[in-house]
């Protein structure tokens, strides 16, 4: 079936996000390994994906791991930096799409303060046709509610879904409801696959 809309994750596939590289490059790769090992730095941010307050989540982390504090407090004051660089490919894909009338739509595990903020440094984030972030949806991959709830609001069958993410476990939730998935791992596959289904030419999806 050729599919009717594209969905986007936007970490990993939009966006490099990579918060291990960006302490290896401030702190250095021991003291990040211990950090993370310590601190379950990747569960504070799914409570910000989930809705809870950006500054609030993560400076609240900070005081209870004094040892780690500022470079805690670094997720909130240099977030922009471990979100980051823009995966340039993906956004002329995403851009291509629209312009070829395909509805774009973004369904992604993002904060509420974080992505408001996230806007602001990149202007392709408000150029999707519908947009699903789970901080305004309290719920976040690979939990079946909010594949259900994007279901609901866009009215389209999910066998005409497509679907690109960088995470197994997310694919494979879409896949167990009939979505049309790809598992993102690096703009040129995405792009021939949007090309293998009559969405693109090849030449759109340079």
């Amino acid at each position: 079936m050729t599919p009717e809309a594209v969905i986007f994750d936007i970490g990993n596939v939009l966006i490099e996000w990579q918060p291990e590289r960006y302490y290896d490059r401030t702190i250095g790769s021991a003291r990040r390994k211990k950090m993370f090992a310590t601190v379950d730095l990747h569960g504070m941010n799914d409570k910000v994906d989930l809705g809870g307050h950006f500054t609030d989540t993560i400076y609240a982390t900070a005081e209870a791991y004094p040892e780690f504090r500022a470079e805690i407090r670094d997720w909130h004051d240099n977030w922009i930096q471990l979100a980051a660089p823009v995966i340039d490919h993906s956004v002329r894909l995403l851009r291509a799409l629209r312009a070829k009338g395909v509805p774009v739509f973004a369904l992604t595990n993002f904060g509420i303060q974080s992505f408001d903020y996230a806007q602001t440094q990149y202007p392709f984030l408000a150029e999707f046709d519908r947009r699903y972030i789970s901080g305004h949806m309290g719920v976040i991959k690979p939990d079946p509610r909010i594949y259900e709830m994007l279901e609901a609001d866009c009215g389209i069958a999910p066998q005409a879904l497509l679907f690109a993410d960088d995470r197994q476990d997310n694919i494979d939730m879409a896949r167990s409801r009939g979505w049309q998935v790809h598992l993102f791992e690096g703009p040129q596959g995405w792009a021939d696959r949007l090309v293998a289904h009559g969405l693109l030419t090849k030449s759109e999806a340079a």
